[in-house]
């Protein structure tokens, strides 16, 4: 856990790829789940977050 943390703090591409993808993934749960409302208004835009996120890190170094 200690090395997941220092990597975001060294701005180390993995451990950010890893959290732009959990983005990506929660935008995609919020919209196709069918219970609350504000998950599916907010779903397109956490997901266009976490692929902009996710482009930007993919910049980073190793």
């Amino acid at each position: 856990m200690s090395n997941f943390i220092q990597g975001l703090l060294r701005l180390k591409r993995g451990p950010w790829e890893l959290v732009a993808t959990i983005l990506i993934a929660l935008g995609v749960f919020m919209l196709m789940q069918p219970f609350v409302m504000w998950g599916f208004t907010y779903s397109f835009i956490t997901t266009l977050i976490g692929t902009v996120m996710f482009i930007i890190v993919s910049h980073f170094p190793e």
